[in-house]
């Protein structure tokens, strides 16, 4: 199934909504669970596994099989992958994570810690396995491989680097990787109105989501709200649809302003 708020998940088949929830920014137990009902099933517990997320999450248990649970680590030591692993299934009395996330790695895995991953989901701890990166070269080699069923992948109108170098380069959906989209409103920039052009309007965190989710190669657009209103502005993009050819291009206008007062150390992309 494939429409603007579901999308089959590259070549793991796996039908999912195109909105996702991260517990990073504050988003309590009442946000997990209404995203929960209102059909939103991959969450995100870490980079910071907030305690109140975590207990959203256990309030879903009875329902664990209509949710994606990710869990992620940054380790580059191979043996504290499955002690990162296990002490976040303990915090949140699961037996499993769908997805183990591989955080930030701009160069090729290193094979001991892709090993020890492939190890974990050998022992049934994790079904499937994930990277994220801010190379988008290195991005798109990743999800044309076989190591990986999912990528995450830095993508906003700040930065839309991806839309040169690694949307194009992806196979089609069925051989891919699945496609995670992070940062869309580029950590809160393009909600500040300080930088705009005159006569430019400040983008709303719903306008980033749509921006991000009007690029059909995304499969999921990641948010970070820190609260349940901040969730149901997300909910908002997702009843709104696609954005229009002079919406893209208003974002576009805003991305560019605000890449252009950024510092010239910070490449765009």
């Amino acid at each position: 199934m494939a429409d603007w708020k579901h999308s089959s998940l590259g070549r793991t088949g796996q039908t999912i909504a195109r909105l996702g929830i991260s517990a990073s920014y504050g988003a309590d137990a009442r946000s997990v669970e209404m995203a929960f009902d209102r059909g939103v099933n991959y969450f995100y517990w870490g980079t910071i596994r907030r305690p109140s997320f975590g207990e959203g999450l256990r309030n879903l248990a009875s329902r664990r099989d209509r949710f994606t649970l990710v869990l992620q680590s940054y380790s580059r030591l191979a043996w504290l992958l499955a002690h990162r692993l296990e002490s976040g299934l303990r915090k949140l009395r699961m037996d499993y994570a769908d997805v183990l996330l591989l955080g930030m790695w701009n160069k090729p895995v290193s094979p001991a810690i892709l090993e020890r991953a492939h190890r974990l989901r050998e022992r049934g701890l994790v079904r499937r396995l994930a990277v994220s990166t801010h190379n988008r070269v290195m991005g798109a080699a990743f999800a044309s491989g076989g190591d990986f069923d999912i990528v995450h992948v830095r993508y906003n109108a700040v930065h839309p680097g991806a839309e040169r170098d690694f949307f194009p380069a992806l196979p089609p959906p069925g051989r891919r990787s699945g496609v995670v989209a992070f940062t869309a409103t580029s950590w809160r920039q393009l909600l500040s109105g300080s930088k705009l052009p005159p006569g430019e309007r400040v983008p709303t965190a719903a306008d980033c989501y749509r921006f991000v989710l009007s690029q059909p190669a995304v499969d999921v657009c990641m948010t970070g709200p820190a609260s349940a209103a901040q969730f149901q502005e997300a909910l908002d993009a997702w009843d709104r649809g696609p954005m229009q050819p002079d919406e893209l291009a208003w974002m576009r206008r805003v991305g560019e302003a605000l890449y252009l007062k950024r510092s010239r150390f910070d490449p765009r992309g």
